[in-house]
């Protein structure tokens, strides 16, 4: 009996999502090196963004491909190797989120450089999902959202609010330009700092560099944007705990994070290795039990959908800049970038990666009125 090669097994295993080898669709995959077929085999959770970096293979719309993978489950046909094994059991035994590993994403990621951040986002630097509901542009999207989380929080004049994982200060700027509050932000990225300072400048907003395990005080808010993805389950009652020592009585919590439809320990073997060391996606039931005796949850909001055009958005920007970027960063890295905003696109499309926005209280505090959006 013969035995089929690479080749013609991944070529069958696309073509069950309606994926071409070679062909005419805008998501049909181009394969310039033949070696991709072996590897997709022995290590598909690497492959297709490695193979990628090193110009294997192309995409007319990577976003179209990566949704339509998701979406006929091919990861569940093509078994994973020891190495994703290893990953995930090194996730379970040690705390990978502990704070001497936790600078290393801000190292490999955030701190990349500036540039290559005010380039891709908003003129706001807002390095989450955006809200689109009544936005034509990302500009506009990403104020909706910022105004839907003032709203939730009840914003007004004097009110005191910690920013937890504050990035480069948008919520903390726009917060104290709209509405008025005194925000406290905490990051543990000095660029990101140097820079949110700068923009905050004479606005009643105080920014340090300082983990959130060592944040004292107390607030009438507390809210968080895209920074759970960088807590660990491990530490979700850690992050819960200093949120409800931070929160005054009767304050109001927010926590806006990309999630995932089934409980995991870590990430992906290449958004570990080359995007995001170390992180991983809640899922409902990881909150559940972290928030369960510590808080009420007010409002559940599930903005997902709107994270598509986010990233299709800061791709465009990303690709409008390349030419003043690449005298900095090469083209492997350019193909990393664009895999990586286009991958997410098409992983939030097919329905796979979720946003929720969560309203949380204290018990015993009066119901606030945080339905909006």
């Amino acid at each position: 009996m013969a035995v089929e090669s690479p080749e013609t097994i991944v070529r069958e295993i696309l073509s069950s999502a309606g994926i071409e080898v070679n062909g005419r669709n805008p998501w049909d995959i181009q394969v310039h090196d033949p070696r991709l077929y072996g590897r997709a085999l022995r290590e598909p959770d690497l492959a297709m963004g490695e193979g990628y970096m090193l110009g294997w293979w192309d995409c007319e719309a990577i976003d179209q491909l990566i949704a339509r993978i998701v979406l006929a489950r091919l990861d569940e046909k093509v078994k994973g190797n020891w190495r994703v094994w290893l990953h995930v059991l090194k996730s379970r035994l040690f705390n990978l989120q502990d704070p001497t590993r936790a600078t290393e994403v801000i190292e490999r990621h955030y701190d990349l450089g500036n540039d290559l951040f005010c380039a891709t986002l908003d003129r706001r630097l807002t390095y989450s999902c955006g809200y689109w509901k009544d936005a034509a542009t990302l500009d506009e999207a990403q104020e909706a959202k910022l105004e839907m989380v003032c709203r939730k929080l009840g914003v007004v004049p004097g009110m005191q609010i910690l920013d937890v994982g504050c990035g480069w200060g948008a919520f903390a700027k726009y917060a104290a330009e709209r509405h008025g509050a005194r925000v406290v932000g905490v990051t543990i990225s000095k660029e990101q700092l140097a820079l949110a300072t700068e923009l905050c400048k004479g606005l009643t907003v105080d920014l340090r560099l300082q983990d959130y395990r060592e944040v004292e005080g107390t607030y009438d808010a507390v809210v968080s944007m895209g920074f759970m993805c960088h807590v660990g389950c491990k530490n979700y009652p850690a992050y819960f705990d200093v949120t409800s020592r931070c929160l005054k009585r009767d304050g109001v919590a927010l926590l806006h994070t990309c999630a995932v439809n089934e409980s995991v320990t870590a990430t992906d073997p290449f958004t570990h290795a080359y995007l995001f060391p170390n992180g991983m996606l809640p899922s409902i039931a990881q909150l559940g039990r972290a928030m369960e005796g510590r808080f009420v949850a007010e409002d559940w909001h599930n903005i997902g959908p709107h994270y598509d055009p986010t990233l299709l958005a800061w791709c465009a920007n990303f690709d409008r800049a390349w030419p003043e970027l690449k005298g900095k960063y090469d083209e492997r890295f350019r193909r990393l970038w664009r895999y990586y905003l286009l991958g997410s696109a098409g992983g939030f499309r097919s329905r796979s990666k979720q946003v929720w926005q969560i309203v949380m209280t204290r018990h015993g505090r009066p119901q606030p009125d945080c339905r909006v959006g």
